[in-house]
């Protein structure tokens, strides 16, 4: 932030004054009554009340479980008020992990569809899909309330209701770890740093629930060590390569990799660990640096301000949603993981310096030397002050640039500053209350990083190669009742099954009499070679198969690419 902006109130009163605003913010943003969300379903969290330019009146998956969380941990903290909201969000759940979408059924992919209608229908519009952090983000939200409801003597409900919506989606992540996926802003198919993390979590305190409500969570044990393996993958040397397996021309260098040191920070880490992207660890500072850095050239609103003072902070320097501006989610972000990184430094009662974190640390003290300074000492003292103010200066941009209202959209502009895109986000929302209750020294509980943090021997050959995406178009006229499907030789196919629920199902939503266009999308492995055949599924269950021979095709090499196949029936 300028250093000559003026501010309306000190951190600590802008705080006291936004937590009931941001709070009050969300609800209004939950069903069936919220009042910024007429119409929607109980227990459904809108993103935004938005609904056009843009129109974010749906239901994200991962949103949702972000925001619930911040409500689970507040209500472990001794909000009792907001037990019935968080009931309600279970058992909307329970109802979406049903819904049938263009991802997948309950069992064979759908778990991985991003957003949902408000009235708890399926969303059957193009989108970036399928996008795989949200079942791990929404077992973890409710792994924390499981926590809760042990503590007050509720075990019959976690087990009966709660951990069944839990199991389905480690269930999902287990199966579908190791496959790409479009990452947390919905553009980029490929391998996501954020994804990743939170799957990694998620299996480590789902196998640790598990165990408590005497249930089981097969594979999470087995599985989270290699995903944790898989991670090491985005560590670039100076910084977090934020998404890998793609095909664009970014650096990498994006806030994603800041979301999700804070999603995976753990309040009981016993040290700063590299290997689980601590928040105070030497990686995880040396990328804070870099990422926020990287946006003090590329908005007029951040020119001149030096390193080592905050500034607005983006997804990613070469973003162009909305001609590419700040959020405040991801400024708030910035400020959370310093916040973060001072408890666990206060914690462990020192601070390591080393030559991968040193960059960070000069911006405070420009004669700093690796090594390890005690809390005692005068240079710990130092440091931490500093930083400090620096993650408050990130909180005071964001008080510069809301509404005067309290008010938090999505973005705010990158040359006036004034808010922008869809108003009163959820996440912005939560987003803030996370940072003012990690500032305050309020944490949640501990996930187990401390026994989720051993990798194996060796890791080679653990999680996805690249994929592409395939767009199968059929010509086929059919008559009414009648369904085309499309199976082959690869699981991602089917493996030549003709059952509803392995064989990949086609839409006819662009179908005329003139153009029986029947087609569908599919993420397949690169430069992989399969044989695979067209079937009509008739109203009577009966199977009509296209005749011989079968088909085949080669997908191409380049990560994230895309192609299309046309086919007329045979």
């Amino acid at each position: 932030m300028d250093e000559g902006l003026e501010r309306r109130a000190s951190v600590d009163s802008y705080i006291t004054r936004e937590a009931p605003i941001a709070l009050e913010g969300i609800l209004n943003n939950i069903g069936s009554s919220g009042v910024d969300a007429p119409g929607v379903k109980s227990g459904v969290v809108i993103a935004s009340p938005s609904q056009n330019n843009p129109d974010y009146f749906y239901t994200w998956t991962r949103d949702s479980a972000l925001t619930m969380k911040v409500l689970v941990d507040r209500l472990i903290s001794g909000n009792t008020a907001l037990r019935t909201t968080i009931e309600n969000y279970v058992a909307a759940q329970a109802i979406i992990q049903q819904i049938s979408n263009p991802s997948g059924g309950p069992t064979t992919g759908g778990l991985g569809e991003p957003k949902f209608n408000v009235d708890e229908t399926a969303f059957t519009g193009a989108w970036g899909r399928p996008q795989r952090d949200g079942p791990a983000l929404r077992a973890t939200a409710l792994i924390a309330y499981c926590r809760y409801l042990i503590s007050t003597g509720n075990t019959s409900y976690a087990t009966s209701t709660v951990w069944p919506i839990i199991s389905s989606d480690l269930n999902y992540v287990v199966a579908y770890w190791n496959q790409t996926g479009f990452d947390l802003w919905e553009e980029v198919d490929g391998s996501s740093f954020f994804t990743y993390n939170a799957q990694h979590r998620a299996l480590v305190e789902g196998a640790a629930m598990a165990i408590e409500l005497g249930q089981t969570c097969n594979g999470c044990s087995t599985q989270s060590p290699l995903i944790l393996c898989f991670l090491q993958n985005f560590w670039s040397g100076s910084y977090i390569t934020s998404n890998i397996n793609v095909n664009n021309d970014r650096m990498g260098k994006d806030a994603n990799s800041i979301l999700s040191s804070i999603q995976i920070f753990d309040s009981a880490a016993a040290s700063c660990d590299d290997t689980t992207f601590q928040p105070c660890s030497d990686r995880m500072l040396a990328n804070h640096k870099v990422v926020t850095d990287s946006f003090r050239s590329v908005y007029p609103i951040n020119s001149g301000i030096a390193e080592g003072i905050a500034v607005s902070v983006g997804r990613y320097p070469e973003d162009t949603y909305y001609n590419g501006n700040p959020w405040f989610l991801c400024t708030l972000a910035a400020a959370e993981q310093l916040y973060d990184a001072l408890y666990q430094w206060n914690e462990l009662g020192e601070l390591n310096v080393t030559s991968t974190s040193l960059p960070f640390f000069h911006d405070f003290d420009s004669s700093i030397a690796t090594g390890t300074y005690s809390s005692t000492s005068a240079t710990y003292s130092t440091l931490t002050s500093a930083i400090k103010s620096y993650a408050d200066g990130f909180v005071t941009v964001i008080e510069a640039h809301q509404a005067s209202n309290g008010s938090l959209s999505e973005q705010f502009d990158k040359s006036a500053g004034t808010e922008l895109s869809a108003y009163d986000l959820t996440w912005s929302f939560a987003a803030f209350l996370t940072a003012a209750d990690r500032r305050g020294g309020s944490v949640p509980a501990s996930w187990g990083e401390s026994t989720g943090n051993s990798l194996p021997s060796t890791c080679g050959g653990n999680g996805p190669s690249c994929s592409v995406s395939i767009t199968f178009n059929e010509m086929k006229a059919t008559t009414f009742g009648q369904n085309v499907y499309l199976t082959g030789s690869i699981s991602q196919l089917g493996e030549w099954s003709t059952s509803t629920g392995s064989a990949v199902a086609l839409s006819a939503n662009e179908y005329t009499s003139s153009n029986p266009l029947w087609y569908a999308t599919v993420k397949l492995p690169a430069t992989t070679t399969f044989e695979y055949k067209f079937f009509i599924l008739n109203p009577d269950g009966s199977v009509t198969w296209e005749d011989d021979p079968n088909r085949s095709y080669t997908t191409s090499s380049t990560c994230g690419g895309s192609d299309t196949v046309s086919d007329s029936w045979q």
